[in-house]
């Protein structure tokens, strides 16, 4: 992990921009492209995402024995075919990696050796029972900590002759739970089928599609049915994975709140179940235009181009919540911006890397936006589109290790206010070149060392 740093914005971008830029790839599918290349027959190269949540992966992978090398920025995975893992009992660190530590979990339930998962102080506060559940009846040993939390570290003595294929009703919104249980049934005999929300990501069915493998998925009455024969051999592959939704979401809000200027982002993977956070900003107001649309890998991509807005407040509907999970914190700060109140009901908010609902109410009220908190998981923020946000005292913010707060918080300095952020270097688990970007279009800040 790199060095601490801080980051102070104390002017907001002096000049109307009209620019172009392209987000890095979309973390969550390379980190399945990674793990499903480590399970077929041959090398994969995968131009994806560098940042300290990869790595967790990769060196979660290396450790168990498949052979990974980077060269010129491009991930070499040497696969070793379905459950072709060499023996290893020691401890994989995932550092603030859940999808890390939950996919491992997963590739892990038929492994005949004893492994434990472990992280940083954050993650060990993330639930993880809702996932080990299902492994422990696929035939996986768990030994979770005497905590009642069931948190990390945990131990999983993975079978790999008594894996049971079954059917798995999810009940949790969680992509990661799902595409762990898909990492399992990849490995088990038999058929093994998955029922979830259709609202849930599907990057995982998209890419094994797209690979041939033996799946099948069906939706019905908002049901995503996933039907996946165990054992199937894969081959090698080569992709370029496109750019992350959830990065690019940062800089349209800070385009659609600033003044007289656009931005064209180039592509990016527009996945359904990816994208509510255009649906909530186009119905605010927010002028967004998705352009020259295709498909590659099974995944929608296009461009995206966005102008500065007017927006309203919003009351955001449920449907829309897991499409937007990971980006409501920076959308909070265009409720918080906007004409009118804004509602959303989100509790699945309170189980990332820090209680997000409750830092997205501390940093509007610093910001002087009136946000409430109600029952713990809501929030409702009286927007104020011509408050002043630039003060003369610096607020400091700590980013409590989560990234998504910590570029919100400098997204709001652009904007006008003079803030500290501490513990920025989170940043670099999903968005190391974030920086880059916003001097790009003309952000100014200052880097202080810890």
């Amino acid at each position: 992990m790199n060095n601490k740093f801080s980051v102070l914005i104390k002017d907001k971008i002096s000049s109307y921009y009209n620019k172009k830029i392209k987000v890095p790839s979309d973390k969550s599918c390379t980190h399945r492209c990674i793990i499903l290349a480590s399970q077929c027959c041959g090398i994969s190269k995968i131009t994806g995402l560098e940042s300290e949540d990869i790595y967790a992966t990769v060196n979660g992978l290396r450790l168990l024995g498949t052979k990974i090398v980077k060269k010129n920025k491009v991930y070499h995975v040497y696969g070793n075919a379905i459950s072709g893992f060499k023996k290893f009992t020691g401890v994989i660190n995932c550092y603030n990696s859940a999808t890390s530590a939950r996919s491992l979990l997963g590739i892990l339930t038929c492994f005949p050796h004893p492994v434990t998962i472990s992280g940083d102080a954050s993650l060990k506060l993330r639930p993880f029972k809702r996932l080990t559940n299902y492994l422990e009846k696929i035939g996986a040993t768990i030994i979770h900590p005497k905590s009642k939390k069931f948190s990390l570290p945990i131990k999983i003595h993975g079978t790999k002759e008594w894996a049971l294929a079954q059917k798995h009703y999810i009940k949790v919104k969680s992509a990661q739970i799902s595409s762990a249980l898909i990492y399992a049934a990849l490995q088990t005999k038999g058929t093994t089928e998955i029922i979830e929300s259709s609202e849930i990501r599907d990057h995982t069915q998209r890419l094994l599609k797209s690979l041939k493998g033996d799946i099948v998925v069906k939706k019905n009455k908002g049901k995503r049915f996933t039907k996946i024969k165990g054992q199937v051999e894969m081959h090698r592959f080569s992709i370029r994975v496109p750019g992350d939704p959830s990065s690019s979401c940062f800089f349209v809000v800070q385009t659609l709140l600033s003044k007289n200027s656009s931005l064209l982002i180039k592509n990016v993977c527009v996945n359904d179940t990816r994208i509510g956070f255009i649906k909530i900003l186009k119905k605010m107001g927010g002028k967004i235009k998705i352009l020259n649309k295709k498909k590659y890998f099974g995944e929608p991509v296009a461009d995206l181009f966005v102008r500065s807005s007017n927006l309203r407040g919003i009351k955001v509907p449920m449907k829309w919540i897991t499409s937007s999970i990971d980006d409501l914190v920076v959308c909070s700060l265009a409720f918080g911006l906007a004409k009118g109140q804004s509602y959303f009901k989100a509790p699945e908010m309170l189980l990332k890397e820090t209680n997000r609902i409750k830092a997205i109410s501390e940093l509007l009220n610093k910001l002087g936006v009136r946000a409430k908190i109600i029952k713990k998981d809501s929030l409702r923020i009286w927007g104020n589109p011509n408050i002043k946000v630039k003060s003369k005292k610096i607020i400091k913010i700590s980013s409590n290790l989560d990234h998504r707060v910590a570029m919100t918080c400098f997204v709001a300095g652009t904007l006008g206010a003079n803030i500290l952020i501490q513990g920025f270097n989170t940043v670099e688990s999903s968005f190391p070149n974030f920086l880059k970007l916003q001097k790009k279009i003309g952000a100014k800040y200052e880097i202080k060392k810890n």
